[in-house]
C-alpha cells in the first residue's frame, strides 16, 4: 500500500511538472510576456553562438575558438542599447587584459612572479567604474591570455595568439549585436506599463482595504499594523517599476523597429515617467497616512472624535481606489477610453476631497494637534488628489496629442 501511495505521488508530481511546462509554452506562444521574451533570448543566443563558432572554428581555424561564441552570448542583452554598451565595455576589458599580459609577459617572461603581477594589475583595472559589470572580464581575459602566452613557443606565435583572442572577442561581439538588432530586436515599451500597473494595483488594494474599516470606524491594532507594513513594503515595487521604465526607454535606442511603418508603440516615455513619479509619491503619502493611523491607535487606542469625518474620508479613498484600478489595467491600445474614465473619477474625487476638508472644519477637529491624525489625513487627501489629478491630466494630454 505504501509503495502504491508513493508511486501515485511520483506520478502526480510528474503530471504537475508536465502541466506547468505546458502552460509555460502556451504563455510563450500566446502572450508577449516574460516567457516569450525568455524563449526568444535563448533562441537568439543559440543562433549567435552558432554563427560565432562557425566563423572562429571552421573559417579561421582558431586554436581557442570558444572565445567567439562566449562573447556573442555574453553581450546578448535585453535591449539593443545594452547590447551595444556591454559589447563595447567587454571588448575594452578584454583588450586591456590581453595588452597588459603582452606588456608584462615580454618584460618578465611566463613565470610565477609575472602571473602575480598579471593578477594584481588585472583585478585593479577591473575596478574601473567605466567598465561597469564587465570589469571582472579584465582579469578573466588576462588569465586566459597568460595561459596562451605561456604555451606559445616563439615571440611571433605569442603575439599572433594574443591578437587572435581580441579578434575572436570582436567577432563574437559583432555577431551578437547584429543578431540582436536584426532578429526580432526587443521592443520592451510594455515594461513601462507593467511597472505602472504593479504600483497602481498595490496602491489600489491597500486603499481598498482601508476605506471599509474607516467607514465603519472599526480601527484596531491589527488593521493599522498591517496597513503600515504593506505600505512600507512597496519600496521594492517602486524599484522594479523604475527598472522596467529604464528598460522601456532603452529599448528605443538604436532599435530599427522604430523605423517600420507598422510600429505603433510610443516614441517617448515622458508621459509614463510622469505617471510613475506621481504613483511613487502617492505611495509615500499613503505610507505617511498609515503610519499616523498606527501611531494614533498605539497612543490613544484609536479614540474617534468624529465618525462622520472618517466616513467622508472613506468615500474619498474609495474613489481613489477606483482610479488605481483603472491604472492597474493601463493599456496603450485602450488609453483613450481609460483616460476618459479616469477624468470622470478624478472629478468625483475632487468633490470628495473638498468634503473631507469642509467636514473637518465644520466638526472643529484638532487639525493642529500632532498627536491626532486628522491634520495628516486632511493634508494627505489634498496631496493624493493633486497626484491623481496630475496622472489624469498627463494621460489626457497624451491621448489628445495622438488624436
Amino acid at each position: 500500500m505504501a509503495g502504491e501511495g508513493g508511486g501515485q505521488g511520483l506520478e502526480a508530481a510528474a503530471q504537475g511538472r508536465f502541466e506547468r511546462a505546458r502552460r509555460w509554452w502556451q504563455r510563450a506562444r500566446g502572450i508577449p510576456g516574460y516567457e516569450r521574451h525568455t524563449l526568444l533570448l535563448v533562441l537568439k543566443s543559440t543562433l549567435a553562438a552558432t554563427l560565432a563558432w562557425v566563423v572562429s572554428y571552421y573559417m579561421l581555424d582558431a586554436p581557442s575558438p570558444a572565445f567567439a561564441p562566449f562573447s556573442a552570448v555574453l553581450i546578448m542583452q535585453v535591449t539593443v542599447y545594452q547590447s551595444l554598451l556591454q559589447s563595447l565595455r567587454y571588448l575594452a576589458a578584454v583588450t586591456a587584459g590581453v595588452a597588459m599580459v603582452a606588456a608584462l609577459g615580454f618584460l618578465g617572461g611566463p613565470d610565477l612572479l609575472t602571473f602575480v603581477f598579471v593578477a594584481l594589475v588585472g583585478l585593479s583595472i577591473g575596478r574601473w567604474p567605466a567598465l561597469g559589470a564587465q570589469g571582472a572580464q579584465v582579469a578573466t581575459a588576462a588569465f586566459f591570455a597568460f595561459s596562451t602566452y605561456a604555451s606559445a613557443t616563439s615571440a611571433t606565435e605569442k603575439v599572433t595568439q594574443l591578437g587572435q583572442i581580441i579578434l575572436l572577442v570582436l567577432i563574437g561581439c559583432a555577431i551578437g549585436v547584429v543578431v540582436n538588432v536584426t532578429v526580432a530586436p526587443p521592443m520592451r515599451y510594455r515594461s513601462a506599463e507593467y511597472g505602472i500597473r504593479s504600483l497602481s494595483t498595490a496602491l489600489g488594494e491597500l486603499v481598498s482595504d482601508m476605506y471599509p474599516v474607516l467607514r465603519e470606524g472599526e480601527l484596531n491594532e491589527e488593521n493599522c499594523r498591517q496597513w503600515r507594513w504593506r505600505a512600507e513594503q512597496t519600496g521594492g515595487l517602486i524599484t522594479q517599476a523604475r527598472d522596467g521604465f529604464r528598460t522601456a526607454e532603452e529599448s528605443l535606442y538604436f532599435n530599427p523597429r522604430r523605423l517600420l511603418r507598422r510600429y505603433r508603440g510610443p516614441t517617448s516615455f515622458e508621459g509614463y515617467g510622469a505617471v510613475l513619479g506621481a504613483l511613487e509619491r502617492s505611495l509615500y503619502q499613503v505610507s505617511s497616512l498609515t503610519r499616523s493611523l498606527h501611531q494614533w491607535h498605539e497612543e490613544e487606542g484609536g479614540r474617534h472624535d468624529d465618525l462622520a469625518f472618517l466616513r467622508g474620508y472613506a468615500d474619498f479613498l474609495e474613489t481613489l481606489a477606483k482610479i488605481a484600478q483603472v491604472l492597474g489595467e493601463l493599456d496603450e491600445d485602450s488609453l483613450t477610453e481609460q483616460a476618459r474614465q479616469m477624468c470622470g473619477l478624478a472629478e468625483e474625487a475632487q468633490g470628495r476631497c473638498r468634503d473631507v476638508a469642509d467636514g473637518a472644519s465644520r466638526a472643529g477637529l484638532p487639525l493642529a494637534d500632532p498627536d491626532r491624525p486628522y491634520g495628516v489625513l486632511v493634508v494627505e487627501s489634498s496631496r493624493l488628489m493633486e497626484e491623481f489629478q496630475h496622472v489624469c491630466d498627463v494621460l489626457q494630454r497624451h491621448v489628445d496629442r495622438d488624436v
